[in-house]
């Protein structure tokens, strides 16, 4: 069973970015080959409030945002996960922004996602969040899943010395 990936809204964005500062570009070069190398690998979901996300930004690129993620099954912002948001911002485990980083942290939680792919690393792929992360989830009985980059699964083999 192939491991199923939360793909955040900032994947998308990276995927189609109009930035055009090194790290932006490096960023785009590396979400790309994400989804060309590996992206066929696992099984991919996002939620509804990534497609919110994205339909507010005011880029030219927000169509092809939405059509790079547009076949992914959403998966349900449902009360559960709405209780699982106020205890991370409760908790300080995220921002208090309830339709944020919170939000996708607790939707990859609670549906046990393997993965949460995303370029946030302020306040999601950050390790030095990551202990705080787990025991939280861990009081709430939840998994948590990988939280990481595409730079991670893209960035060199072993062999480079």
């Amino acid at each position: 069973m192939a491991e199923r990936v939360y793909v955040e809204t900032t994947s998308p964005t990276f995927y189609h970015t109009l930035r055009t500062d090194a790290e932006s570009v490096a960023r785009m070069h590396w979400t790309r080959q994400w989804w060309a190398e590996y992206a066929s690998q696992f099984e991919l979901f996002t939620c509804p409030a990534v497609i919110v996300e994205l339909q507010q930004g005011s880029s030219e690129k927000t169509t092809e945002r939405l059509e790079l993620i547009g076949a992914i099954p959403l998966l349900d912002i449902n009360d559960a996960v709405e209780r699982i948001v106020t205890t991370y911002i409760d908790r300080r485990v995220m921002p208090n922004d309830a339709g944020g980083d919170a939000l996708h942290l607790a939707v990859a939680s609670h549906c046990r996602m393997d993965v949460l792919l995303t370029w946030n690393c302020r306040h999601l792929a950050n390790p030095n969040k990551l202990g705080h992360i787990r025991a939280v989830n861990h009081e709430l009985g939840l998994p948590t899943p990988l939280v990481t980059t595409p730079l991670n699964y893209v960035g060199g083999d072993d062999n480079d010395g």
